[in-house]
């Protein structure tokens, strides 16, 4: 940092004082330095490299744009003269008028992002949005995760248990492969999650005790049941008073090669199979809503069930 001497002999210009007084309530582009001073670029970007230098303004990089702002770091001394020399000129016409284009070029800026979401509205959730996905949105609800214990029911590898299991309390997976079981135990053991443990056995038999889990999940995993009836009383079964039952699954299509390509047992449920499943097996409080629908052949739509056991 300059000597408070060369620090004087920066700010006794008046241009540079202008753009002190300015950088140090917004970071500004050069363009709009211009537009606000009255300048040409050159004169503005000369101005701006010796105050880098000095190292009272720091800069900011995005594309081809450049942002300045007055440097966070400055010391103490430093900083009472810059507040000092903003003060006497405070009361300067060219401070007042400085003030004025500021808070239009800002507008301007509120204007564009206005303008921007106005068009858009009622769209937004249809158009592309960059670093909007349902993967991120699915990692942050995750974060909120309570720390309960959980039955993953053909659970396959565990993709959704591997997240669930960095808040919960346990998780158990439980599904009829071998090989899945293994899989997901390996997955378990190398990501550090000593909570997650896999088990073999039957949507339609749950190797769980009765009322030993507080939420207890069907992925994509109903219609691979020989009885869905029997695979959600299971789910009854093993979740503790108050616990609740969640159903992904896909409501009913006509892909039938289904069968053949994913080993499915049933081409999805209606709505109202998938809400008298879970009504008859006690759960109290159902809901069944279509979740998602794809704009690809075959066009799948996915249906989230969940009630609450009274």
């Amino acid at each position: 940092m300059n000597a408070p001497w060369e620090t004087l002999k920066i700010l006794a210009d008046v241009t540079r004082l202008r753009i002190i007084h300015l950088l140090a309530d917004e970071e500004l582009a050069v363009t709009e330095l211009q537009e606000i001073l009255g300048m040409g670029q050159s004169r503005i970007s000369s101005q701006l490299a010796l105050l880098r230098q000095a190292g009272l303004v720091s800069d900011r990089r995005e594309g081809k744009r450049a942002f300045y702002s007055l440097n966070e770091h400055l010391d103490a001394a430093t900083r009472s003269l810059l507040d000092a020399a903003r003060t006497a000129a405070a009361a300067s016409p060219e401070a007042a008028a400085d003030r004025t284009a500021l808070e239009l070029v800002l507008n301007r800026r509120r204007q564009v992002a206005e303008q921007y979401f106005n068009t858009i509205a009622g769209r937004l959730g249809k158009n592309y949005c960059p670093g909007r996905s349902w993967e991120s949105i699915g990692h942050f609800l995750l974060r909120l995760f309570p720390h309960i214990t959980v039955a993953d029911l053909g659970a396959g590898e565990g993709l959704i248990s591997q997240l669930m299991a960095r808040r919960a309390a346990k998780v158990w997976c439980i599904d009829n492969s071998p090989r899945m079981v293994e899989v997901g135990t390996e997955l378990a053991a190398k990501n550090g999650l000593a909570n997650l443990e896999y088990k073999l056995g039957e949507l339609e038999q749950v190797p769980l005790p009765d009322q030993s889990v507080d939420l207890a999940l069907l992925s994509q995993a109903l219609h691979h049941a020989r009885r869905p009836q029997v695979a959600v009383k299971e789910a009854w079964r093993i979740l503790k008073p108050g616990g609740q039952v969640v159903v992904i699954d896909l409501k009913e299509h006509t892909f039938e090669k289904a069968r053949e390509l994913y080993a499915d047992e049933w081409l999805g449920f209606t709505e109202s199979s998938l809400h008298g499943f879970l009504k008859k097996a006690g759960f109290q409080h159902v809901e069944v809503n279509v979740a998602a629908r794809e704009t690809s052949e075959p066009f799948f739509e996915t249906l989230l069930a969940s009630g609450t056991k009274g």
